[in-house]
C-alpha cells in the first residue's frame, strides 16, 4: 500500500510540529542546492523558524541575489533611467579629460616656444621661471652623471694598475727562477775555445782570433784600424808587405 496523502494544514503538537519543520527544512535547502548544481541556476533560500530562528541558502551569495532581485523590481523605466544617468557621468568625465588633455598639449607646445602669440606678460614669465627651474634640474641631473662617470673611470684605473703591478711581479719572480742568457754564452766560451781553435786549425781556415795569434808570434805590432770582411784585410796587407821587401833590397 502506498502513503497516504497528509493533510496540509498546522500541526497542532508542538514537538511534532519542531520535528516535522526540521525535516522539512533539510530537504528544502538540499533541493535548492540540488537545482543549483543540476540546472546552472542562482538559487536563494531564506527561512525563519517559529522562534525565530533563520535558516538561508545561496548558490551564488545572498548579497549579490538580493541586489538582482531589488534591480528586477525597479523595472524597465527605472533601470533605464540609471543608465541614462551612468552614461552622462561617463561623457561629463570624457569632457573633462579631454580639456585637460588640450590643457597640457598647449603647455607643452609653450615650454618648446610654439603659440605663444595669445600668452600675457605674467604667463611669459611664469614660463620662463618654469623653463630656468627645469634646465637647473637638467644640469644638475647632467653634472651627477658625469661624476657617476668620472668616479668610475677612476675606479677602472685603479683595477687596471693593480692588475699590472700583480702582472710586473709575477714576471720578476719568473724572471728570478730563470738563469741569465749572458751567463750561458760567457761559460760555452770559457769552456770550449780551445776545442774551436783545433778545428779552425785542422781545416786550414784561420779566423781573426787566429790571425790575431799569429801576428803576435811574429812580432808585428800593427794597430791600425781596417774596416770590411778579413779578406779584405789581408788583401790590403800584401801590397804593404811587398812595398816592404823592395825597400829591404
Amino acid at each position: 500500500m502506498g502513503r497516504g496523502k497528509i493533510e496540509i494544514k498546522r500541526i497542532e503538537n508542538a514537538n511534532s510540529r519542531q520535528v516535522t519543520f526540521s525535516k522539512r527544512r533539510a530537504g528544502l535547502l538540499k533541493k535548492a542546492k540540488e537545482l543549483a548544481i543540476l540546472c546552472d541556476a542562482e538559487v536563494a533560500v531564506i527561512i525563519f523558524s517559529n522562534t525565530g530562528k533563520l535558516s538561508e541558502f545561496s548558490s551564488s551569495g545572498m548579497k549579490k541575489t538580493f541586489s538582482r532581485y531589488n534591480k528586477c523590481l525597479q523595472g524597465p523605466t527605472e533601470m533605464a533611467l540609471v543608465e541614462h544617468k551612468a552614461e552622462k557621468q561617463v561623457c561629463k568625465e570624457a569632457d573633462n579629460l579631454k580639456d585637460e588633455v588640450a590643457k597640457l598639449q598647449m603647455k607643452q607646445l609653450q615650454l618648446l616656444g610654439k603659440n605663444l602669440t595669445s600668452v600675457s606678460l605674467k604667463e611669459l614669465e611664469v614660463l620662463e621661471q618654469q623653463l630656468s627651474e627645469g634646465l637647473s634640474s637638467v644640469k644638475e641631473k647632467k653634472e651627477q652623471l658625469l661624476m657617476e662617470q668620472l668616479e668610475q673611470s677612476r675606479l677602472q684605473e685603479q683595477r687596471v694598475m693593480l692588475e699590472n703591478e700583480t702582472l710586473r711581479r709575477q714576471l720578476e719572480e719568473l724572471r728570478g727562477f730563470l738563469p741569465s742568457t749572458d751567463h750561458l754564452v760567457r761559460s760555452y766560451l770559457e769552456y770550449y775555445p780551445v776545442e774551436r781553435k783545433n778545428s779552425l786549425m785542422s781545416h786550414n781556415i784561420r779566423g781573426p782570433d787566429v790571425t790575431c795569434a799569429c801576428n803576435l808570434e811574429k812580432g808585428d805590432s800593427d794597430t791600425t784600424l781596417y774596416l770590411g770582411l778579413p779578406s779584405d784585410h789581408h788583401k790590403r796587407k800584401k801590397p804593404e808587405s811587398h812595398s816592404n821587401d823592395s825597400e829591404s833590397q
